[in-house]
């Protein structure tokens, strides 16, 4: 669509509510898959249509002028009442709901995820889902910049003012050790001589695992820090160490299971939630429509199954 010289359009606003947050006309760019002369043309026509420069562009990062200070309050009221509006035709009549975007945790991209977007997609014929998977902390930074509608990750505590939260699982850390040890009432001593294998702390869960070992008065020796739950239950099986993990890391590297064994956590419990988090009164009823779809997923497809493998989860892995 041609956009009208001296008109605001919604996409301009979205597309200097972007630059603002980013800092930067080429990472509005691609936060927002467009190009950064596109980016810079919408802001160009938006300035025209205020009658005021609103960022200032040859700053390193672009900030805000005086007046665009004022307007990225504005702008950011008038598309929240977009999304609003989207979210009540949808709710009224599904088949309107052009647009899902949707981040998922890593832990639910092979069996939870597809089957969703499979039923969410026979239902809404005419609409396009985006989906991101990767870390919960990354998610949580592209649902605050609207990146994102939707995301399901572990929480990270007190949940901001502007989120609605919906838990759906709570899940215990447990230890895996190679099978080759022989493990009995005291874990800690039993693998005092081989090195924890950690699950790197650039991520939430690895900070959650080191803060934990840190109130436990814990420093165990190791020599490896690692993001991948193959990787990592792969060294355990070769008994180059053990390691720390949750029930969903163990079942998506379950090949190496064989040569793993698991037991509960040799000190104090863990545990994490993990929940459906949206824009607070932007959506409507849809993120607990959506949050009412996964539970029985991962009921069926996640804790069903991990049960089967570790009966003695019974009391701590749950849908909620």
């Amino acid at each position: 669509m041609v956009d009208t010289p001296g008109r605001i359009t919604l996409w301009g606003i979205e597309v200097f509510v972007a630059t603002a947050d980013e800092g930067s006309i080429s990472s509005a760019a691609r936060r927002l898959g467009a190009s950064a002369s596109a980016v810079s043309q919408q802001i160009t026509n938006l300035e025209g249509a205020m009658g005021t420069t609103l960022l200032n562009r040859n700053a390193r990062p672009v900030s805000l002028t005086p007046a665009g200070q004022i307007f990225r309050r504005r702008a950011q009221s008038i598309l929240n009442e977009a999304e609003q509006a989207r979210a009540e035709l949808a709710t009224s009549d599904l088949s309107a709901l052009t647009r899902f975007r949707l981040g998922m945790i890593e832990d639910f991209d092979a069996d939870v995820t597809p089957r969703l977007l499979s039923d969410m997609a026979e239902e809404l014929q005419g609409c396009q889902f985006l989906l991101e998977t990767g870390p919960s902390h990354r998610h949580f930074d592209l649902l605050e910049n609207r990146t994102l509608d939707v995301i399901v990750a572990a929480d990270i505590g007190v949940a901001a003012d502007w989120m609605e939260v919906h838990p759906l699982l709570e899940e215990p850390f447990i230890a895996a050790v190679p099978k080759s040890v022989e493990v009995g009432a005291e874990l800690l001593s039993d693998v005092a001589d081989l090195p924890l294998i950690q699950y790197t702390a650039r991520h939430m869960m690895g900070r959650h695992i080191a803060a934990h070992l840190a109130r436990q008065n814990l420093r165990l020796s190791h020599r490896f820090e690692l993001d991948s739950y193959h990787a990592i239950l792969a060294m355990v099986a070769a008994g180059a160490g053990w390691t720390i993990l949750t029930p969903l890391g163990v079942l998506r590297a379950q090949r190496f299971l064989d040569d793993v064994a698991l037991h509960p956590l040799p000190v104090a419990p863990l545990t994490r939630t993990i929940s459906l988090h949206a824009r607070r009164d932007v959506l409507g009823d849809m993120p607990a429509s959506v949050a009412g779809r996964l539970r029985p997923l991962i009921q069926e497809l996640i804790v069903g199954p991990a049960l089967t493998k570790m009966p003695w989860l019974s009391d701590s892995l749950r849908v909620l």
